[in-house]
């Protein structure tokens, strides 16, 4: 049965009627899920307006009641993890016991910024006479349009939209065009929980008119990219000729530093999952992997041993360890990725095969002795390819680390305590994990430096993106 995809604006579902539409397909087996509707500039208007209309009534509610809102729809959330999670394996791919995981940790998110709402606090400054008052407060920047990227196509969604929400600002949602599914139902959630209408809208549809329109569009204040680093450009330059303040989260080339007095069997456990979570299409997965040349061939073949047992299959199935790429783009870069490597002349050790005919299955890829120049190194894999080279000295490594345009995550693997020290001062990342691969949750800050970006997500960071400062200075009768 086909799923029936809509808009939704200013409090209602609209079925896709007589516009145009996008197939949505299911990356197992190319078959096609249901049809998109794409928003028209009519439509696209219309949820700008009722966001710009919500404004003033959804900020001037006391944050306890946003945070009902929010805990209600939280609770929902909870309720229908499992018909959601499976509907996002449907038109993502991951397996399912991820997609329970991206559906799962949602209402943490809606109760953490919920509460974290009531705690916008404003100030007092003393002031240079005894007549004026001097306040600032913090308070909501206006209607936001939010991009979501499909590789956590719920997760994105709901990590932008709660503290936007919970700081009191409007939204219109962009879903992604591969798999809108499961952030419909994050607005069905919303929707079923009371939330008033125009606070939050959806749209699908072509993201190119989409954002042209909504980031010209006068009532929306703020953009929320989540994407490559090459469109994110993009956006921020149209937002700035509009003064339009943005939050960007990038693109990544994540490093991961493998000492010679690492764990090296705990080191490759973290790794061999990270790499190929989500089939590798994960801003923050391990990119170019260093590893210290006396210790290089041991956690090789840890490495090896971890990535030959994985089970490559549809995401439904109880066994499988990783599912599809996203779509036929996806695969087709694999396979010119792996194809450049081996001619810059890296040694593929494993993979670097579709498998089969059917759907956008890419094997588990390890390749080794990747040159520095190598496009392995130089560019996103954004997939299931594992990219390993040698280093002898730490200072070296922390450049080659450095060398890059991007700056979101890297990791360090030691139990060397001035190597570690020596990696956590000089790695220019927005997030190092040293020992663990673990670096985003509700409660902290998530973001790059360089061209990953501008602005966090999470955490008391990821509030103030959505909150700007109003200063009054006031003065009172003698």
């Amino acid at each position: 049965m086909a799923h029936l995809f809509q808009l939704y604006i200013d409090g209602e579902w609209i079925d896709a009627g007589d516009r145009d539409t996008r197939q949505v397909f299911n990356p197992v087996d190319g078959s096609e899920i249901g049809r998109a509707p794409c928003a028209t500039i009519d439509d696209l208007d219309a949820a700008a307006e009722a966001a710009g209309r919500a404004f003033p009534a959804w900020a001037a509610l006391p944050p306890i009641e946003r945070q009902a809102v929010l805990k209600r729809a939280a609770t929902l959330i909870a309720e229908r993890t499992p018909e959601i999670a499976r509907l996002l394996v449907r038109d993502h791919g991951k397996p399912l016991r991820e997609a329970l995981a991206e559906v799962g940790g949602i209402p943490e998110l809606f109760e953490w910024f919920g509460e974290e709402g009531r705690r916008v606090y404003g100030r007092t400054i003393p002031a240079q006479d005894q007549l004026t008052n001097q306040t600032v407060a913090r308070i909501p920047v206006g209607p936001v349009v939010i991009f979501s990227p499909w590789n956590f196509p719920m997760g994105e969604i709901a990590a932008h939209l709660a503290p936007a929400l919970a700081a009191g600002c409007t939204a219109v949602v962009k879903a992604p065009e591969d798999a809108p599914s499961s952030g419909q139902e994050l607005i069905r959630a919303l929707h079923d929980a009371g939330l008033p209408k125009g606070v939050v809208n959806f749209v699908t549809g072509r993201s190119s008119e989409i954002a042209a329109r909504l980031i010209d569009h006068p009532a929306i204040r703020k953009i929320s990219f989540t994407g490559s680093t090459r469109v994110g450009k993009l956006l921020a330059a149209h937002a700035a000729g509009h003064m339009k303040s943005f939050t960007m989260e990038l693109g990544g080339n994540a490093p991961v530093i493998v000492g010679k007095t690492a764990e090296l069997a705990a080191a490759a456990d973290q790794i061999v999952f990270r790499k190929f979570r989500n089939a590798g299409q994960v801003c923050t997965a391990p990119n170019r992997i260093y590893v210290h040349k006396d210790v290089h061939d041991t956690f090789v073949a840890e490495i090896l041993s971890r990535t030959q047992a994985l089970a490559i299959g549809d995401g439904m199935l109880d066994a499988t360890d990783m599912g599809p790429l996203i779509n036929q783009r996806r695969l087709d870069a694999m396979s010119t990725l792996t194809e450049r490597s081996v001619s810059d002349g890296a040694e593929l050790v494993h993979g670097g095969n579709r498998i089969g005919d059917n759907g956008w299955f890419f094997e588990p890829t390890v390749l080794t002795q990747v040159p520095e120049q190598s496009v392995g190194f130089q560019e996103e894999i954004f997939g299931p390819i594992a990219s390993i080279g040698t280093f002898e000295d730490v200072n070296d490594v922390l450049t080659r680390s450095n060398a890059v345009s991007v700056g979101l995550a890297s990791y360090v693997f030691s139990q060397d305590r001035a190597e570690i020290d020596l990696l956590r001062k000089g790695l220019q990342f927005g997030c190092v994990g040293i020992n663990t691969m673990a670096i985003s949750t509700t409660e902290t800050p998530f973001g790059g430096v360089k061209d990953t970006g501008f602005g966090r997500v999470g955490g008391w960071e990821g509030l103030q993106e959505y909150l700007e400062t109003k200063f009054v200075a006031e003065k009172v009768n003698a």
